[in-house]
């Protein structure tokens, strides 16, 4: 019996072997965007996996559980994944389609002709440069929108480490509280075994205490949904050991009232990064929507096997781009998608602004609270305290003055603590989510260029 499969069919099939194994050109977008998530993978999870975490530590400072919560957040990761996505995806619009291989054969009473071919699509030209040009825009916006995960993460983690920091500053002052209320009623129980006040004074005293008390029983149980939400930040597990907090305070030092500032802000923020990718990812959209207009085309060679000569069929194709409503309707949809999308960008550049105007006059106002509090208020109430006392001793002030008195500095050392608290929070979201300058020694951030000219105004404090 004659074999079916003839040197010219075995080469056929051998060049679709051959093809199979193919690799195509690599763009300059795809390039470039696998360059840059090298350089960010080889920090964040070299080798695919996860690095050995620094080992978070009560001493250790602030940039420390930073780099833990960065590459340990679960936020953060899925955000470096979809990045990951869209940098592979940006090969798959690049990449001609699949080739197939083809079989026809004619049959009457036998099998006349067995004719295995090849097949081969290829889009009409310069489609697949701008589909390629579609996809490393949106991988574009990927990116920023890791870096905005990673700045929301080192912001929440800043901002439970502020609460929980100030939190024990203010069991601190209401147990020294509690402290002075217990000898004051020493006092006044002295008073009126003397015969000078009534026990009315020592019920006022223990009513204050008792309050005091409870104040500082609220506090400890406020200190647990603290703790939770400062090891969220950090990316544990309810069921994972409480992590230890830092016992060193950590201030931003930034200069928000700079007109640079907001300049910084509008060349670095992440989400405006995003949105300007959007815009340049619409733009190659519409250039991909007038391609349509062009056909594609398909090559293709068929061998007869059985034939003597080999005979060969040519196969060519083309498709006709006969429906103009519909190239017309995708034309206005991407047009349309480009100014949604400049849209968003208006919008956003304009709430950037309004943010930075409210965050650094919030800023302003806690600066004057608390230079208030701290030079006027605190030492006025102090020696307040002690003329209330000293006159009570004497006879000269009832205890409710004293009382009074002693709430009055109790109130401002709580609001002095407040006002720290708040202060530091919004330098931090200053820094981190409306400039978008990345936390100190991360190195998970592509350098922008504009990141170095912030770190001028930009830094970190180390306060005992």
């Amino acid at each position: 019996m004659k074999p079916i499969i003839t040197l010219p069919a075995l080469l056929a099939v051998l060049a679709v072997l051959v093809l199979a194994g193919c690799r195509g050109i690599p763009t300059r977008g795809e390039r470039q965007a696998r360059h840059e998530f090298g350089a960010v993978a080889s920090q964040y999870r070299p080798g695919q996996h996860k690095p050995q975490l620094p080992v978070p530590t009560s001493d250790a400072g602030l940039s420390n559980f930073l780099a833990y919560a960065l590459l340990n957040s679960p936020n953060v990761e899925a955000a470096y994944d979809d990045w990951a996505a869209s940098v592979e995806n940006i090969t798959v619009e690049r990449s001609l389609p699949d080739p197939q291989i083809t079989f026809q054969s004619d049959i009457m009473e036998v099998v006349n002709t067995v004719m295995p071919g090849f097949m081969q699509e290829f889009p009409g030209p310069g489609k697949l440069r701008a589909r390629s040009a579609v996809a490393s825009a949106e991988s574009r916006a990927k990116y920023f929108a890791f870096e905005n995960a990673a700045l929301q993460t080192a912001f929440d983690l800043k901002q439970a480490y502020y609460k929980l920091y100030f939190l024990d500053e203010q069991l601190r002052i209401n147990r020294q509280t509690l402290s002075l209320l217990n000898e004051l009623e020493r006092v006044a129980r002295a008073q009126n075994e003397a015969g000078r006040v009534t026990l009315q004074d020592v019920l006022r005293d223990q009513i204050e205490r008792d309050r005091v008390r409870t104040d500082i029983a609220n506090l400890v149980d406020l200190r647990q949904p603290m703790l939770a939400s400062f090891k969220a930040a950090l990316g544990l597990m309810p069921g994972q050991p409480n992590p230890p907090v830092p016992t060193r305070l950590e201030t931003t030092a930034i200069n928000p009232d700079s007109d640079e500032l907001l300049r910084i802000a509008f060349a670095r923020n992440p989400q405006l990064k995003a949105m300007k990718a959007d815009v340049r990812a619409t733009e190659a959209g519409i250039a991909l929507a007038y391609k349509q207009r062009v056909p594609d085309f398909s090559l293709g060679l068929m061998a007869d096997a059985k034939a003597q000569p080999t005979m060969f069929r040519p196969l060519a194709g083309m498709t006709l781009p006969i429906w103009r409503d519909k190239t017309a309707a995708e034309i206005a949809q991407a047009k349309a998608n480009e100014l949604a999308a400049k849209a968003r960008l208006s919008a956003a550049q304009i709430q950037l602004t309004v943010d930075f105007a409210e965050q650094t006059f919030a800023y302003r106002e806690l600066g004057r609270n608390l230079d208030l509090l701290e030079n006027q208020l605190l030492p006025k109430a102090r020696q307040s305290l002690e003329i209330a006392r000293a006159g009570y001793l004497a006879g000269t002030i009832d205890f409710f003055n004293l009382m009074d008195t002693e709430r009055t500095l109790l109130n401002f050392q709580l609001a002095e603590v407040e006002a720290r608290t708040q202060r530091e929070i919004v330098l931090s979201r200053l820094s981190l989510l409306i400039v978008g300058e990345p936390p100190a020694a991360t190195g998970l951030f592509l350098d922008s260029g504009t990141g170095r000219s912030a770190s001028t105004q930009i830094s970190k404090q180390e306060m005992p």
